[in-house]
């Protein structure tokens, strides 16, 4: 067999899935867009089909891309799994940064320069996930630290504001109609928040779409399928405005967690560009 699908160009793949796009991929890759472009177009390449149709430095999956993205999470974690049980990852100067999609695109390149600064001689390297597997990965040492969404454990950084967004064309329903939210699949400390407002407001929250990842919350909520509940840090969500009329959400803590043996000053450094983002200018 002589097609063979590369780990560097699979990683892109998936950074542009998790961060909403090109563009935010590259600051999280910390390479170009033209070369997360190029990376794409090579496994079209190996595999003869469109998978990413470009949207402005949007990217929108086709099926087979989206096929092709759930083999690439699963080749990836293998292959990160293999190294750190081979102990090449601890030895290759690379500090794993892991951290939610939540205000990305304001939180990594802060975060990375922050530790660039303490750490100039090793390499950042970020991985974009949900805030349980980001917490398993820093307890089983494959991530070095993380910023989660968290009520307990970890060193706090700072409150996570939260704002209601829907498509410019979605129209609230009536009072005592069920309002249809977009929703990460649980656990989900935003999904919580939406709904524990809702409630204690007195309206009803009917699920109208479940997503793993955030491309899927921004992709549905462009859509019109629902209201979506986003952090209300940095610019509104491209295609999204802010939703008047609901009930305000209470924001939610970021903390940060170190795996065991890491760089003591690890926590600290990454809290203190967290807190700059959510305090605002």
């Amino acid at each position: 067999m002589s097609a063979v699908l590369d780990i560097v160009p699979l990683r892109s793949l998936v950074a542009v899935a998790e961060c909403g796009g090109f563009h935010r991929a590259a600051a999280a890759l910390h390479i170009t867009q033209s070369a997360v472009s190029q990376h794409v177009r090579k496994l079209e390449k190996v595999l003869d089909r469109p998978l990413v149709v470009r949207d402005g430095r949007r990217g929108r999956f086709t099926p087979e891309g989206e096929a092709l993205l759930a083999e690439a999470r699963r080749i990836l974690f293998a292959h990160d799994e293999a190294l750190r049980r081979l102990g090449v990852e601890s030895s290759d100067g690379v500090i794993v940064v892991g951290s939610s999609e939540h205000a990305a695109d304001q939180l990594l390149p802060e975060i990375a320069t922050a530790l660039r600064n303490v750490f100039p001689r090793r390499q950042v390297r970020f991985r974009l996930d949900r805030s349980g597997r980001l917490a398993q990965a820093v307890d089983n040492g494959s991530v070095d630290v993380a910023v989660v969404l968290s009520a307990d454990r970890g060193e706090f950084a700072g409150m996570l504001p939260l704002r209601w967004y829907a498509a410019p064309s979605f129209r609230l329903p009536p009072p005592g109609e069920p309002l249809p939210l977009v929703v990460f699949d649980e656990p989900c400390a935003l999904r919580r928040r939406a709904v524990e407002a809702l409630s204690a407001a007195g309206r009803e929250p009917a699920i109208a779409c479940e997503a793993a990842y955030l491309a899927g919350i921004l992709a549905a909520a462009r859509a019109g399928l629902g209201v979506a509940v986003l952090a209300g840090v940095g610019g509104r969500p491209e295609g999204l405005v802010p939703l008047a009329g609901l009930p305000p959400i209470e924001p939610t803590a970021l903390r940060i967690r170190v795996r065991a043996g890491a760089p003591s000053s690890l926590a600290s450094v990454a809290a203190s560009a967290v807190a700059q983002v959510v305090a605002g200018p």
